[in-house]
């Protein structure tokens, strides 16, 4: 009798397939990455080959001499953790640096809990983060946005939109700017219309759904419009909020990752909702100007009880009226 194997999420089931879904992913990410480049030239070039090729690297060597399983590096999961780290770097942080993020992404934030399906948070919000802990300066120094730019490390620096808000100084850029990427931030983050193409592509696709973008923007933004007509001279307005930051790149690619977010829509809905409040949270009142990268952290380790405690009914099953 042949032996019932239940695999790890993600669940995929009909023409699907984990590598058709990351180039998928990938595919969608490119807008955002051709912004990234065209705004900070060679630096966005430079971290972005650095991070997707390291990632690769060390989850090849981690199967091969560690885990001596078989190697998953072809499926894309790890190149895709390489963009979305580098996406969420600024384009003048150097090498090395990017390197150790990357180790860390792949070999702590995915391969220690055993690869693809099993890692509770995002692994590439895990390198980030960790990089932001550990370099503060290094990951919170932006370089101001020249098309073309053939600078690296010694690029020309500016304040990002947020920080603006929270030290209260400097002219935050016209809606225009903000929506189109014509601002300081981490590489694939800047341009608001870049990732929504990325997000009617991933819709179209049916690779994610609409419930955990919209309920994250949306929350975000009925908070902060609270709050800034509660005082709109010491809170900015909640289409700033929505277009500054790494809000959009968040709530499209990072919070819908399968493996870290919830199975069904209500539990979805859950969670950018708790998402959407602990960004406004931190901003608001944190000490860093940016909280999606905790927010979305944060509502990885609540997955599990989500799912438990929010689930469809059971075929079968007698509902009430």
């Amino acid at each position: 009798m042949d032996k019932l194997i239940i695999s790890p999420a993600p669940h995929i089931h009909g023409g699907d397939s984990v590598s058709k879904d990351m180039t998928g992913v990938i595919i969608a990410l490119v807008p955002a990455l051709l912004v990234g480049l065209y705004f900070f030239g060679l630096g966005a070039l430079v971290v972005t080959l650095t991070a997707v090729a390291s990632c690769v690297l060390f989850e090849y060597l981690i199967q091969k001499f560690m885990l001596k399983g078989s190697n998953t590096v072809m499926d894309g999961s790890a190149a895709l953790t390489g963009l979305l780290l580098a996406l969420n770097l600024p384009s003048n942080i150097p090498v090395w640096m990017v390197v150790i993020g990357s180790l860390v992404a792949i070999g702590i934030g995915k391969m220690s809990f055993g690869g693809l399906g099993n890692n509770p948070f995002n692994p590439a919000l895990i390198g980030r983060v960790f990089l932001l802990i550990s370099f503060p300066v290094e990951m919170t120094t932006w370089p101001r946005p020249v098309p073309f730019s053939a600078a690296y490390l010694d690029a020309e620096t500016a304040p990002t939109t947020l920080a603006m808000i929270k030290d209260h100084f400097g002219e935050i850029p016209s809606t225009l700017d903000l929506f189109i990427g014509n601002m300081g931030g981490s590489l694939g983050e800047i341009s608001a219309v870049a990732i929504l193409i990325g997000l009617v592509y991933l819709l179209v696709k049916k690779i994610i759904t609409w419930h955990i973008p919209v309920s994250i923007l949306a929350t975000v933004f009925v908070f902060t419009g609270i709050l800034n007509l509660a005082n709109p001279e010491l809170y900015a307005s909640p289409v700033v909020h929505l277009f500054s930051g790494g809000l959009m790149l968040g709530a499209v690619f990072m919070a819908t990752d399968y493996v870290t977010s919830p199975m069904n829509p209500r539990g979805m809905l859950v969670y950018g909702v708790g998402i959407g409040i602990i960004t406004v949270v931190i901003r608001a009142f944190g000490a860093y100007p940016e909280g999606v990268s905790f927010a979305i952290l944060i509502m990885n380790a609540f997955t599990p009880l989500i799912n438990t405690y929010i689930k469809p009914k059971r075929f079968g099953e007698k509902v009430k009226i």
